[in-house]
């Protein structure tokens, strides 16, 4: 069957959720319409949704619209729940990007404007609320064009705004003003249309108008707008019309080898991992044994599709569909199911988490129990980094905003009954290497206590490129496994540098190998205290790396937001000031009507103060944007970070705590 998986996304209350609700309302899945005030909507699950009427994590609900199954994923709007937005957007085939008639294009809106532009993902723009008291559909229209892309072209017009009798008219095909909105930047994006006109106008009819609209829709070209209202249904049937018409519609092919990718993992009553999984290609049966992330396999031994607004126990899933798996084991989000996938998977779309902070049990007898909660929640949302200290044995966290660290509380509360508080939210760091530096340490030579052979040489990588590991040695000079070994470890070294920040944007290329074979006494018993094994390797990189990373230098960057700052022209001398006491460093400021437009950058750990000062300085009529630009060296002293592994640094405390747990182990086997 056609497929299409549509994404809802939009600013915090712009009414996502309720639309969504509407939408299974209108195709005739649910009979009765939830409320996101009530707590009764479908796609927000969690009881810590129901009670905050905010989406925490995304949902997947599937209906039929004609011959086309939609897999439509509801997400956060929330800017502190960015990540779930994130981990769906490789998923998607097309996007609903929700604008309230009222508010406008907010802050989030343009943040997730401009990623659906830099990915080219298919956007319909759905104006919402135009029932509400102060709806104005026709100047947040001009908004949108004039601050998330220009090219916008709306679909209908609204009778009665801003009442509850409010309707969405398309325009008819014969609108003389709709039929040259469509010309104008139909042929702006497409040759060969603008010829056609040139040669003969009159062949650009409304229905080839209408064809070139939905074929550049599909590509990203252009965006219409809709409008409607979720609360009262208005205008819902004709975007529910546009999802199959204006949005690409796949036909998978279920031969083949099966594919999908991981995006969510939940846990169900029993503890066991539930995998989330968007299905590429292929076939996946019941008690398949499927590889698994990196080098796993697994035997599904239950599957549920969505259908219908809910899920339903099958005995297959095919490409296209998105499916609950069970009995993958330890998955993880973002790990392939099947074939590999093709193409990159860790691209980023955001900025990472820019706030840390310490998460303190009630009761010191608790530590134990929040570390295993906290690793758990950490399966449903990697980027919040669980990392335990080993001296102290603080448990820290990452976190995109307050909010967030208010929602684990609750989590922590509701779920495993923790009470727990929260130390002062710091700025992340991050270290970049200042230049090169090689390290090697030799099997059998002191003070190599490891039966293992590593050289590491680390250069500074391009900005955004991530860490590379690549190998200066032969592939064949070593079991494979080997130097899987010393590439994981490498990347996870790396998440500590010298000052304790994660280093970013290096290379590292292992310039020596060599390990002892298999031993064996005279009579053929293996000897494994003279046997190399891969935990040789994982115990000695951490000791080379460290010391090629202090060769080369590091530098503590912190992070920098770009903003933007509308605000009242009369309150413009009395704001400056303020930012720039809070690091915040204008480059342009315009005059915009009424109003002063400043654009500029702010440290990432100023972001929050600023929004705190603006609403008093600005009687609220302040609207403030931010979003990660870059790093930037710090200024003074470095700041550093506690550590939470063995520290490779201090050759000593790390033998101690290493090398004899180490040897011991080695000893029993």
């Amino acid at each position: 069957m056609k497929t299409v998986n549509v994404g809802i996304l939009a600013h915090v209350d712009a009414g996502k959720t309720s639309l969504t609700e509407r939408l299974l309302h209108t195709v005739g899945v649910i009979d009765e319409l939830g409320s996101v005030d009530d707590g009764t909507t479908r796609t927000d699950s969690m009881a810590l949704e129901r009670q905050r009427g905010i989406t925490i994590r995304s949902a997947v609900v599937s209906f039929v619209v004609g011959d086309v199954t939609v897999n439509l994923i509801d997400t956060p709007g929330h800017p502190d729940f960015i990540a779930e937005v994130e981990r769906v957007l490789g998923l998607l085939d097309g996007v609903v990007l929700v604008v309230s008639a009222v508010e406008g294009v907010q802050a989030q809106t343009r943040v997730l404007m401009r990623t659906l532009r830099r990915l080219r993902l298919p956007t319909l723009i759905f104006v919402n609320k135009v029932d509400r008291a102060g709806a104005d559909p026709d100047r947040v229209r001009r908004d949108i064009a004039a601050r998330l892309t220009p090219a916008v072209v709306p679909t209908g017009t609204v009778h009665a705004p801003g009442t509850t009798d409010a309707r969405c008219v398309p325009y008819p095909d014969g609108d003389p003003d709709f039929l040259r909105q469509l010309r104008d930047l139909l042929t702006a994006h497409d040759d060969a249309l603008l010829a056609e006109y040139v040669r003969d106008e009159r062949r650009l009819t409304a229905e080839r108008l209408r064809a070139a609209l939905a074929a550049q829709a599909r590509r990203a070209l252009v965006h219409p707008v809709l409008a409607g209202s979720a609360i009262t249904g208005a205008g819902v049937a004709d975007l529910i019309g546009a999802l199959t018409e204006l949005l690409p519609v796949r036909q998978p092919s279920v031969d083949g080898p099966a594919a999908g990718t991981v995006f969510k993992i939940e846990r169900s009553p029993a503890g066991e991992r539930v995998a989330y999984v968007r299905m590429s290609a292929g076939t996946v049966r019941l008690r398949d044994r499927l590889p698994v992330g990196a080098g796993r396999i697994a035997t599904v031994t239950g599957i549920e599709v969505f259908d219908r607004g809910g899920t339903v126990r099958a005995e297959a899933v095919t490409a296209g569909r998105i499916a609950l798996l069970h009995g993958l084991g330890d998955v993880r989000i973002g790990d392939p199911v099947g074939a590999a996938p093709t193409g990159p998977t860790d691209a980023r779309h955001f900025a990472p988490p820019s706030l840390e902070t310490v998460v303190v049990p009630a009761r010191a007898a608790d530590r134990g129990a929040l570390h295993a909660a906290l690793s758990q929640l950490a399966e449903e949302d990697p980027l919040i980094n669980v990392r335990q200290e080993p001296t102290r044995r603080e448990i820290s966290v990452s976190l995109y905003g307050e909010v967030q660290k208010e929602v684990v509380q609750t989590l922590l509360a509701d779920r495993y009954g923790l009470a727990v508080g929260f130390r002062e939210t710091t700025t992340v760091c991050v270290e970049r290497l200042t230049g090169a530096g090689a390290a090697v340490e030799v099997i059998g030579v002191a003070p190599n206590p490891f039966l293992a052979t590593v050289g590491l040489r680390v250069i500074p990588g391009a900005a955004g490129g991530g860490v590379r590991f690549r190998l200066g040695v032969e592939l064949g000079s070593m079991p494979p496994a080997f130097f899987t070994a010393v590439e994981e470890t490498v990347r996870e070294t790396l998440r500590q540098g010298p000052y304790g920040w994660q280093v970013v944007d290096a290379v590292v290329t292992m310039t020596h190998a060599g390990y002892w074979a298999r031993q064996s006494h005279s009579h053929g018993t293996f000897d494994k205290s003279m046997s190399s094994t891969a935990g040789d390797f994982r115990n000695l990189t951490p000791l080379v790396l460290m010391a090629a990373l202090l060769r080369a230098g590091t530098r503590v960057e912190e992070l920098v937001h770009r903003f933007r700052l509308e605000v009242p022209t009369d309150v413009l001398g009395v704001v400056l000031p303020v930012l720039a006491r809070l690091d915040a460093l204008p480059r342009t400021t315009v005059s915009h009507g009424p109003s002063y437009v400043v654009e500029g950058h702010v440290p990432a750990g100023r972001v929050h103060a600023v929004e705190r000062r603006l609403p008093a300085l600005t009687r609220g009529e302040a609207i403030f944007e931010s979003t990660f630009d870059h790093h930037r060296p710090v200024r003074g002293e470095p700041p550093t970070r506690a550590r939470w592994d063995h520290d490779p640094t201090d050759r000593r405390e790390y033998l101690l705590a290493v090398a004899r747990r180490f040897t011991a182990h080695r000893g029993k086997r």
